[in-house]
């Protein structure tokens, strides 16, 4: 099982709407949906559009600009679209909220 480094992040103040956030470097996409935190990464890889002024419908994260949709759960865009978003682990321990992310290839080595 490969070891995360988790970051502790503030759950978006209200359900369906996008929060951006920078956390560990990286800029994200917090969304509460159904009582369930998502996050996801912040950019489109279609046109590098800024998702987090997107919208949500039917369990997907909509981009602002060509409306490329991204499923929650696994980062991938609908059929015939051929990319994807990065989505992260997220975990609610003792009351606060953590977002896990991979060690770089580069960090492992140095």
């Amino acid at each position: 099982m490969e070891k995360l480094t988790w970051y502790v992040i503030q759950l978006p103040q209200q359900e369906g709407k996008i929060q951006k956030v920078v956390v560990g470097g990286k800029r994200l996409c917090l969304l509460l949906l159904r009582g369930k935190l998502y996050a996801t990464g912040s950019r489109c890889p279609h046109a590098g559009a800024d998702l987090s002024q997107g919208w949500c419908e039917e369990g997907k994260l909509v981009c602002p600009y060509h409306r490329h949709r991204f499923d929650l759960q696994t980062g991938k865009g609908d059929v015939g679209q051929g990319n994807y978003i990065d989505v992260f682990p997220v975990r609610e321990e003792n009351g606060k909220w953590y977002v896990g992310f991979r060690k770089p290839w580069w960090k492992k080595i140095f």
